[in-house]
């Protein structure tokens, strides 16, 4: 096909519009992956596997559409006569539906569960995961479509040989402006959108984006009527966008296990370093955007070589891959006493290295075709499905974090050897004033044995808080796919530890939590206690006599009920004790049974991640189905009577008809009792003459100065009016008030000190 050169001054305007397009085609991508993962833990559950649902999906979705559009979108492009940038634009355009689309199929999805029989918590599970599929699939399928469609429009488009094509053809190019777009929309989400728009209202700004980015490649397509639509089939250009010396080690092979190892290494990021990060929604997305930002600095670094014609080869990016996998691990040790920042500094040379290998593969891959592209980035997006999958259901429940990161930098070390030994010379022709290659060589191998030795030493010398947490102090570690974790101390001293954050203690408030809305009741037959803790509100419902189901999420806390409790084995095993390892919300949503009383005692901090789900309007409107006549709900808060702690209040007065509240015994914390019936108001001695012998004995287990009526006068003592009023914010699964406060919190701040 013959080249038409553009019009003077055509390049100094597309170049701009091409990124900004990609930048906010990214930031809507990070956006709808946000929202659709937090509808699908409020619909099927906060569970790991429904998130590893969500990630594989949008991944395979991504990878799908890569590769068809890639394949078939320049022969798709003729058939309907138009250029790849209207493809381009409509598809932008689809994907803006799915904002609309996804959370009603979502929420049909659910419907259908609940009316249909799902059967056991397997089958409810997997039918879950159909519905997640069926619901996103198709829109990132769309996603995916997007960069091979855009790069066969500056691979036909653009042929203008008095300027640098390599600068917008190359895959870096775009690779560059999505991943800046897709970090901004990290941040902004978490900073900004969710906080101040909701869910609903953040997914409503993402989908005009999408709209706004097709009408400009629509209008990109119509205006290019000095070429051919497009190509039957797109193909390498005669002049490759970036000339790119091919390594020893095939690159779709480095793509893969790049993608496995980073997907792989952030999942156990995230858990590790929670015990400095902390578990709320900021941790996640500090992590995701240092990741990303970092990435998108490798990806300019890169195309900055590539304008100086000094692209460095695999087999060096691959040796510093290896050295700075290791950062993390070996600095992600309790001894050293990392902030924050510099917890996030520590994954940003390996996220650099990425940056400047993964497009620096797909150019040498691809040479500008599309197809070819598609491919190699097909390949990058099957590793980063494989990876997060085997760090979390393989690795992390059988090591600790530092053993998990050190062991992914094992594939790393074998391509980087494979590349170091391997007898074949480059392809490409040295530089000029390059060292001869065997010195070449020679430093290599140096550098592989150092890599080599960093490894052995960190897996020697290096240590994580899963082994220094104890102290010298009784202890025992169980980890699951969900959470670690670890129980220490001795007596009443005794702590436990999800992710390496502290979760409860023995302290008589997780008594009250059970005796106080049971004692209210008077005659209930059954109880359910979400939230398992060291399960002791557990063990004191037990002592009832009444059927007690308990639920957790993670498997692990279950297991170290005997590290707490000397009688645990008697416990489980009494006929009348249930413990169900699952979402409480989701247990309540697919399980019909109703109760008497049912408690919730949300894990710490009141800010952490997926916590509003247990507070919200929703889950209590599903309470409230699975509460039997006067039933009673406990709530506990473990704030303050501040704006996050009104806000509870004031979601639980507009969801039941009564609510009383009860301050602890401990002056921290409130425990809320709601009901659809009148909440009966008992004395002291009523309180005591409801109690069971087994009950009282309970009550002042851990005081035995104290009498279960001088007990009971201090827990009644405590009731204090339901704060919040009938205007302010509430807590919905739309609008998660406790989880996102960062904006607030700065306003307020700059408002004190004005």
């Amino acid at each position: 096909m013959a080249e038409t050169k553009a019009a003077p001054g055509h390049d100094l305007w597309i170049r701009p519009v091409l990124f900004a397009l990609f930048f906010l085609s990214g930031f809507c991508s990070l956006v709808y992956q946000i929202i659709w993962l937090r509808m699908a833990f409020a619909h099927f559950g906060v569970i790991t596997p429904v998130l590893s649902t969500v990630i594989s999906v949008f991944m395979l979705g991504l990878g799908i559409g890569s590769l068809l559009a890639g394949r078939y979108g320049g022969a798709l492009c003729t058939r309907l006569g138009c250029s790849a940038a209207t493809l381009y634009g409509a598809t932008e355009m689809l994907i803006g539906l799915g904002a609309f689309v996804v959370p009603w199929s979502m929420a049909f999805g659910q419907h259908l569960l609940l009316d249909g029989d799902a059967g056991g918590s397997a089958s409810y599970l997997a039918l879950s995961s159909v519905a997640i599929a069926v619901s996103i699939l198709p829109w990132c399928v769309l996603m995916g479509a997007t960069l091979p469609l855009m790069m066969g429009f500056v691979g036909t488009g653009w042929r203008d040989p008095d300027r640098d094509v390599g600068k917008t053809r190359s895959f870096s190019f775009l690779y560059r402006a999505n991943v800046i777009g897709a970090a901004t929309g990290t941040l902004l989400c978490a900073g900004v959108l969710i906080e101040w728009l909701g869910f609903t209202g953040t997914g409503l700004v993402a989908a005009l984006t999408n709209l706004l980015i097709g009408a400009i490649g629509i209008r990109l397509g119509a205006g290019e009527d000095r070429l051919p639509a497009c190509p039957p089939a797109w193909g390498a250009p005669t002049r490759p966008a970036v000339m790119v010396a091919p390594g020893p080690v095939p690159a779709n092979l480095i793509l893969f296990t790049t993608g496995f190892c980073s997907l792989a290494m952030e999942v156990v990021w995230t858990r590790g370093f929670t015990i400095v990060l902390k578990t709320t929604i900021y941790a996640f997305a500090a992590i995701l955007a240092t990741y990303l930002l970092a990435t998108a600095i490798g990806a300019a670094l890169y195309r900055r070589r590539v304008r100086l014609g000094s692209i460095p080869s695999d087999t060096s990016l691959l040796l510093a891959a290896c050295f700075t996998a290791c950062v993390p691990a070996i600095l992600d040790d309790p001894r050293i006493q990392m902030t924050p920042l510099d917890v996030l500094l520590s994954i940003v040379p390996f996220s650099v290295v990425l940056g400047i290998l993964t497009p620096r593969l797909v150019d040498a891959a691809s040479l500008g075709d599309p197809a070819r592209a598609a491919t190699s980035y097909t390949m990058n997006i099957l590793g980063s499905i494989l990876g997060p999958l085997v760090a979390g259901y393989l690795l992390v429940t059988r090591f600790d974090v530092r053993i998990c990161l050190l062991l992914l930098v094992l594939p790393l070390i074998a391509l980087a050897t494979w590349s170091v030994l391997d007898p074949r010379l480059p392809a490409a022709a040295p530089r000029p004033r390059a060292r001869p290659s065997g010195t070449r060589t020679r430093t290599q191998r140096v550098a592989l044995a150092g890599c080599v030795g960093v490894l052995a030493l960190s897996f020697a010398f290096a240590r994580s808080y899963e082994s220094s947490v104890s102290g010298g102090e009784p202890f025992e570690t169980r980890r699951d796919y969900a959470a670690t974790a670890i129980a220490f101390g001795a007596g009443q001293q005794k702590t436990l530890l999800v992710n390496g954050v502290g979760i409860t203690s023995l302290t008589p408030i997780t008594k009250i939590m059970a005796d106080l809305p049971l004692a209210v009741h008077g005659h209930a037959r059954n109880g359910l206690v979400i939230c398992f803790g060291m399960g002791t509100t557990m063990r004191t419902m037990s002592r009832w006599g009444i059927d007690t189901t308990a639920v957790d999420l993670t498997a692990s806390v279950i297991r170290l009920f005997g590290f707490f409790h000397a009688d645990a084995a008697s416990v489980t095993a009494a006929r009348n004790v249930h413990m169900v390892v699952d979402d409480g919300r989701r247990y309540l949503t697919r399980v019909g049974q109703t109760y008497d009383v049912i408690v919730i005692d949300p894990p710490p901090p009141i800010e952490a991640a997926g916590s509003s789900l247990l507070y919200s309007r929703e889950m209590y409107t599903v309470i409230r189905r699975r509460l039997r006549p006067g039933g009673i709900l406990q709530q506990w808060y473990p704030g303050d009577d501040d704006a996050t702690g009104q806000a509870v209040a004031r979601t639980l007065s507009q969801a039941f008809a009564y609510v009383v509240a009860y301050r602890s015994i401990e002056g921290w914390g409130t425990h809320y009792l709601a009901s659809m019936q009148p909440i009966p108001t008992i004395d002291a001695a009523t309180f005591v003459s409801r109690l069971p012998e087994p009950v009282r004995r309970d009550l002042v287990e851990w005081d035995p100065r104290a009498t279960p009526l001088a007990m009971a006068t201090r827990i009644l003592a405590g009731r204090v009016p339901v704060s919040g009023g009938d205007r302010g914010p509430i807590i919905t699964d739309d609008h998660p008030y406790n989880e996102y406060y960062l904006a607030r919190s700065l306003l307020g701040a700059l408002r004190g000190q004005d």
